[in-house]
């Protein structure tokens, strides 16, 4: 593909400039110089949460941690939708998204665990944090490559939010739960929950995303379980969370195997 002259001078001198070039179907291209501010700037909260769920736990906080890693998931819920709302995808949003949920759910998650219950499992320990991050790695190029080609109603594995929401409400719970603080089976507990929670990012179990509820209506009824799932985990957060993924973790492998025995038996 030939270059204008001006394609050099977009890279040339000391800058701070991001030039992105959107090819059409009529095979023309657009130059865009700058970014998209708003979507961007929710991407960078989640990206600073994650940081500072790693921070807190270096320094021994760790329902702060938690609370990081929880925010910087609502954080993250809202860049991509806020960029649908407001026309403002761009291939640059899009990478700055998969390295910020890299940070806040791949290595932030892995370092809290570790920090708290896998040190004392040396060598064991470090490396059941490493699968989950790079489980996490693993899951997000996947999503990446198959982005236009998977049904949007599910995902493939276990979305890494949610697999980081698991990780961090069980140091939650455990650091408010003296009885499993205390129990000499935590550290070998956190490290099931750490590489079982990896392995389901990676697993070809589908997950209902929720997406296409964003947009459609639904009877009013339904609204009386979601009120009373909230009421329950309001009353006692932590443990809500943590049950609550768990169950959304639990619920994908076991539809996959009563879809495989229905269809032996039909």
């Amino acid at each position: 593909m030939s270059h204008t002259p001006h394609d050099h001078d977009d890279h040339n001198g000391l800058t701070f400039e991001v030039v992105e070039d959107e090819h059409h179907e009529s095979g023309q291209r657009t130059r865009h110089r700058g970014i998209y501010l708003l979507p961007n700037l929710f991407t960078t909260a989640a990206l600073f949460s994650g940081f500072y769920a790693i921070i807190s736990a270096m320094g021994g906080n760790y329902i702060a941690a938690a609370m990081a890693i929880f925010v910087a998931g609502l954080f993250d819920g809202m860049d991509g939708r806020i960029a649908r709302l407001t026309n403002t995808q761009s291939a640059f949003g899009a990478e700055y998204d998969s390295l910020s949920d890299m940070v806040s759910f791949g290595v932030a998650p892995a370092l809290v665990m570790f920090s708290w219950a896998l040190q004392s499992l040396g060598k064991l320990g470090w490396i059941c944090a490493f699968l989950y991050t790079v489980a996490a790695a693993f899951r997000l190029a996947r999503f990446n490559v198959q982005l236009t080609v998977v049904d949007k109603r599910y995902f493939i594995g276990l979305a890494s939010p949610l697999a980081a929401a698991i990780v961090a409400a069980f140091v939650w719970v455990g650091v408010e739960n003296d009885l499993l603080k205390d129990s000499p089976a935590l550290p070998w507990l956190a490290a099931a929950v750490t590489v079982v929670s990896g392995f389901l990012m990676v697993s070809n179990v589908k997950y209902y995303s929720f997406k296409e509820l964003d947009r459609s209506r639904v009877p009013f009824v339904v609204m009386l379980p979601i009120v009373l799932v909230f009421g329950i985990v309001m009353y006692n957060l932590p443990i809500g969370i943590l049950a609550m993924s768990l169950l959304y973790a639990v619920a994908g492998p076991v539809a996959a195997l009563w879809n495989r025995w229905r269809g032996r038996t039909s």
